[in-house]
């Protein structure tokens, strides 16, 4: 890749408000000259908050030139327990190339996601290499010491994502000239390092920084939720010692964040809070974005770029495929229009139920159409000649064409029977820069993520008993009982459930080998119809939600649309475990090796 280095000054002028309550207000360096910036302990400050701006607007944010979060598209649409769905086969194509595995190496979610990693880390080496011998006055001060420890492990968040996601990137751990054309990591004639090696750093970057960085001061430090801590140093050292299996360091590193006693789980009638604004800087927060407006910021000068923005839009549920004026998710939303972008695949919606029933985890997280559309409050327009759709019994809203599902070509295209509910917006959520500008924090890591990683480590390690804590500390905020005896197999399970969705599933099946399912992704995306508005039609591959057409009125039917247009779909081993080196980057740059596969 060819590195392309940005005006400091420019850079500099993007600053993040690190207090989750306060805003902080600290002077544009957009007016100083170039030479007289990196002198003082306010121009480290001022650095470090333009590496966190990038960090927010590149990484949990989508930077105002897309319509979804790099973050989330990259590492969930590849998984097998979504659809990257829409209006029609073909919406949101971008993202359903990943989902059936039939993108190549111009697909634009991994282009922009490896550009913007690496103008990520640029940021975050500007800070490093003009502090890490302190001032050039004075040399290292508290301050200096802190930034740089901060910037190291954003960098090497940044290095776990390109690692897990393009397998040996190159490593560039300092400022390059644009006519430098960096190597793969492992073909480095200077510095070779393997998958492993990089993982390892990003271990070592953690554990070495962490000695300089502040601890979260307590599970109610809000504060300590939006900057890098010890907490999530250690946090991310743990993770990427998981990936190379070493489990003992694993272990010990992620037992500090259990032990500092600064975290902790949310109570299961809060568990809702954790994806939406009420639970921003909770308890349960390790690392989290902030996107907390500053007075040097307005909607298109800064708020809009690191929140969320249109994917609101493109993941709530296809609003004008349902009854006109009679989407179900309307009043919750505060009226923001889907695109229905996302769905559930009908076996994890029915394993997740089996395992959860009704706990507050599971009806945070997913709905039933019957509960969607007979279940939720409708706007009081909303109603079935003269009476309210509201004070309908069960029985008239089933037998009712004021609600449902009206499109009768694609209904809701991607979806079973069971509809994604822990990402649709809250009306909270946005109540500031328009209805869908979404402005609840961008998790990074959070403690039951802590728990889950520290379990598998213990189970692979032959710790059965501190294993089985750490999966029953989730299971029993989930109201569920406590298993006995915990296996990697329960973990999985667990693991799947409670992460849903927060870009674990992906990177997890890829190094357990569990990839059966997305061999087959493509071969059959539901379409979800409602029978008073359609009636199946012959030849068709008919599911019926409660087994038969008597007892039913919402039906899936069987599509395959991507083999009919003639593309080759599904995970295929030794090729997809990564994804390819953009285009783009491969053309400016004659020492990126393409990975295998894609070439």
């Amino acid at each position: 890749m060819k590195k392309i280095v940005y005006s400091v000054l420019a850079i500099a002028a993007l600053f993040m408000g690190v207090s989750c309550e306060k805003n902080l207000d600290i002077p544009q360096k957009g007016v100083t000259d170039i030479a007289d910036f990196y002198k003082t302990d306010e121009d480290a400050l001022a650095a470090l908050q333009a590496a966190y701006a990038r960090f927010a607007t590149r990484i949990t944010g989508q930077d105002g030139s897309s319509i979804y979060t790099d973050l989330k598209a990259a590492l969930n649409n590849c998984g097998d327990d979504m659809y990257a769905a829409g209006s029609n086969f073909g919406d949101n194509d971008f993202m359903a190339q990943l989902d059936e595995f039939r993108l190549d190496s111009g697909n634009q979610v991994v282009d922009h996601f490896y550009k913007n990693l690496f103008q990520v880390n640029y940021a975050c080496n500007l800070v490093i290499d003009n502090f890490k011998d302190g001032l050039p006055e004075g040399g290292p001060t508290a301050t200096t010491k802190r930034v740089v420890a901060e910037a190291r492990v954003m960098r090497a968040y940044v290095y776990f994502l390109l690692t897990a996601l393009w397998n040996t990137p190159p490593m560039i751990d300092h400022v390059i000239g644009t006519e430098v054309q960096p190597f793969n990591a492992d073909k480095d004639p200077e510095n070779p390092m393997s998958h492993e090696d990089l993982f390892r750093w990003v271990a070592s970057e953690c554990e070495s920084a962490a000695a300089d960085l502040n601890e979260r001061k307590s599970p109610t430090d809000k504060d300590g939720a939006v900057v890098v801590t010890k907490g999530f140093a250690w946090a991310l050292q743990g993770k990427a010692l998981l990936f190379v299996k070493d489990y003992a360091g694993a272990k010990a590193a992620l037992k500090k964040v259990i032990d500092s006693g600064k975290y902790a789980l949310v109570p299961g009638d809060r568990y809702w809070e954790l994806f939406h604004q009420e639970g921003d800087c909770n308890e349960e927060k390790v690392f989290e974005t902030n996107i907390e407006q500053n007075s040097g910021l307005s909607a298109w000068g800064g708020i809009i770029q690191r929140s969320t923005w249109m994917e609101a839009n493109i993941w709530n549920w296809r609003s004008d495929h349902f009854v006109a004026g009679a989407s179900p998710q309307a009043k919750y939303t505060g009226g923001v229009d889907g695109w229905g972008g996302l769905g559930v695949p009908q076996w994890f919606g029915d394993e997740f139920f089996a395992n959860d029933g009704h706990s507050p985890r599971f009806d945070a997280t997913l709905k039933h159409v019957d509960d969607a559309i007979y279940g939720m409050e409708y706007g009081d327009n909303v109603k079935d000649g003269e009476k309210l759709v509201n004070d309908m019994t069960l029985e008239e809203k089933k037998a009712s064409k004021a609600i449902g599902i009206a499109d009768v070509k694609d209904g809701l295209y991607g979806q079973s029977f069971w509809l994604p509910f822990k990402q649709l917006l809250r009306k909270t959520d946005a109540d500031r820069y328009g209805s869908n500008v979404r402005m609840n924090n961008g998790v990074i890591m959070r403690y039951a993520e802590v728990l889950l990683l520290y379990a598998e480590a213990c189970l692979q390690s032959g710790d059965n008993g501190q294993g089985a804590w750490a999966v029953n500390q989730i299971r029993q905020r989930a109201g569920l009982a406590p298993l006995a005896n915990v296996t990697m197999n329960d973990l999985k399970k667990e693991k799947s459930y409670e992460l849903w969705l927060e870009g674990s599933r992906w990177l997890d099946l890829v190094r357990w080998g569990d990839t059966d399912r997305v061999k087959n992704a493509g071969q059959n995306v539901p379409k979800l119809f409602d029978k008073l508005f359609r009636e199946p039609k012959s030849g068709e591959t008919i599911v019926w939600e409660n087994g038969s057409e008597a007892n039913s009125r919402f039906y899936t039917v069987a599509s395959h649309e991507a083999i009919d247009a003639g593309y080759k779909v599904g995970f295929v081993a030794g090729k997809h475990e990564f994804f390819p080196y953009p285009t783009a980057q491969m053309d400016k740059n004659p020492n990126l090796v393409q990975n295998p596969g894609w070439e």
